[in-house]
């Protein structure tokens, strides 16, 4: 049986790029959708710009409002783990508040 090694790879921090990865795709495909929604319901194009510029900017908002809310949660989870004297395991970072 193998031993047990305290190495850190590159693989278990790639967490963060796997999800602008998705966030990005996610991101493009709704505002892509929406302007394509817009776009055929008027001919305007500073009505179809509008649009757009607000898809982005509602999508960030999310995005950004979503990744707080996590963070804070995890970050109630540890504060609750180090209250009832729970171990944090040392293989995962403890997370930094923003």
């Amino acid at each position: 049986m193998r031993a047990l090694h305290n190495e850190m790879h590159l693989i278990e921090r790639i967490g963060w790029l796997r999800a602008a990865v998705l966030g990005a795709n996610d991101g493009l495909i709704s505002t892509a959708s929406l302007i394509v929604g817009v776009a055929a319901a008027s001919t305007s194009r500073n009505e179809i710009l509008v649009a757009g510029v607000a898809g982005l900017v509602a999508g960030a908002m999310s995005m950004a409002t979503r990744a707080r809310v996590r963070l804070l949660h995890q970050l109630f989870g540890c504060r609750r783990a180090r209250h009832f004297s729970l171990p944090w395991p040392s293989h995962i970072p403890f997370p930094k508040p923003l």
